[in-house]
């Protein structure tokens, strides 16, 4: 059981309503841990991004509120998986990497190895110079091409 309500408006704003009565419009979920544990630990932000609510373990909670905070949560977080890289501009920093994504081929510019993270053995996050984020799960599963460019800013 929570301690407050989740709904949407007529807008398609999340509405959360404590048991003191506040209700606070426009809320956000934040996964506190993402990738790590996305089922559990999940903050509601007001507007001024002031922390309203939280959340344990999204299954003790509704099924209603689940899927609405499973929803909210799609529109805002997108990491695109990165399947391959298809060249690089330069072997040293900053580069501009052409990739292909779950999304589609883009490309990307990597300031600096640092914005190149280790989540696990093999899992990287790479963040680009506008700030997006791209997941590479496995860069084992890479091909030979890819895991040579990659292997060159490790």
């Amino acid at each position: 059981m929570s301690d407050f309500l989740l709904t949407r408006n007529q807008a398609g704003r999340l509405l959360v309503t404590l048991q003191d009565g506040r209700v606070f419009e426009g809320v956000v979920p934040v996964r506190a841990f993402p990738l790590q544990a996305p089922e559990q630990f999940v903050a509601f932000m007001s507007t001024e991004g002031k922390e309203i609510a939280w959340v344990d373990e999204l299954s003790a909670l509704p099924q209603d509120m689940r899927e609405l905070i499973t929803e909210e949560i799609a529109l805002r977080e997108m990491m695109p998986t990165i399947q391959r890289i298809v060249s690089v501009s330069t072997l040293s920093t900053p580069s501009t990497w052409d990739i292909v994504t779950d999304r589609g081929a883009t490309k990307l510019i990597l300031k600096g190895e640092e914005d190149i993270r280790r989540l696990t053995g093999s899992t990287l996050i790479i963040t680009d110079s506008h700030g997006l984020r791209f997941m590479l799960p496995d860069m084992q599963a890479l091909d030979k091409n890819s895991r040579r460019i990659l292997d060159r800013f490790l």
